[in-house]
C-alpha cells in the first residue's frame, strides 16, 4: 500500500487551516457557520459520488499512489479527502474573495 496521495491531501487540509487561522478565513471567524458551510456540499458530492458509481459513470482508476483502503467499491478513502479539500479550499477562496477590499 502506497499512501502518498493521502498524505499530500492531508498536508494540503493541514495548510489550508493555518491559512484560515492566520487570515480568520472560516473556522477560525465562525466555527459553527464553517462546518455547516463545508458539511452541506460534502455530502451532496459523496450522494454525487455514490450515484455516479451505481450508474458505472465513475470508477476508480490505476494507480500505485492509492492506499488501496475501499470505503465502497470504486470508493477510495482518499475521495472523502479530497471532497473535504475541495469544499474547505472553496470556502476559503470565496470568503478571501468576500473579505477583499476593492
Amino acid at each position: 500500500m502506497n499512501f502518498v496521495y493521502l498524505a499530500t491531501l492531508l498536508i494540503s487540509l493541514a495548510g489550508l487551516a493555518m491559512l484560515d487561522a492566520k487570515f480568520k478565513l472560516a473556522f477560525a471567524k465562525n466555527p459553527k457557520a464553517a462546518a455547516v458551510a463545508i458539511a452541506i456540499p460534502y455530502l451532496i458530492f459523496i450522494i454525487w459520488d455514490a450515484a455516479g458509481i451505481a450508474h458505472g459513470i465513475f470508477f476508480k482508476g490505476q494507480s500505485s499512489l492509492l492506499s488501496g483502503i475501499m470505503i465502497a467499491k470504486d470508493f477510495p478513502l482518499e475521495e472523502l479527502f479530497f471532497l473535504a479539500l475541495l469544499c474547505y479550499t472553496t470556502l476559503i477562496v470565496s470568503n478571501w474573495l468576500g473579505n477583499r477590499k476593492p
